[in-house]
């Protein structure tokens, strides 16, 4: 059984969310949590979170037991690109780009 909880338009770094997501793919989920409750990086409370809901939906849904259940997949899409400028000195502007990322995360019973 796998079940699976979406976060999009995420107000981060799609290559920043993806070095936190490649520590917990394959970990079962006690640990996965674990390790993203004393991570330091912005991207972990965000992975946490999502985490949390496939482990909600997995037993509230399908009943699953929480102690059988590992990450499966963790999928970190890139989003729309908000653009903004900073004014420069002689009338130029530099172009700063603000990502976005689509997380989808995957757990499954052993």
């Amino acid at each position: 059984m796998e079940v699976s909880a979406k976060l999009k338009f995420v107000r981060l770094s799609p290559q920043k969310a993806r070095l936190v997501a490649d520590q917990i793919r394959g970990l079962p989920v006690e640990r996965a949590v674990e390790l993203l409750t004393f991570s330091d990086k912005k991207a972990a409370g965000i992975l946490k979170k999502v985490l949390e809901s496939a482990i909600a939906n997995a037993e509230h849904n399908e009943g699953a037991d929480i102690d059988e259940l590992r990450v499966q997949t963790v999928l970190i899409d890139r989003g729309p690109i908000h653009k903004r400028f900073s004014a420069r000195a002689r009338g130029r502007v530099n172009h700063i780009m603000k990502r976005t990322s689509h997380i989808t995360l995957t757990v499954s019973d052993i």
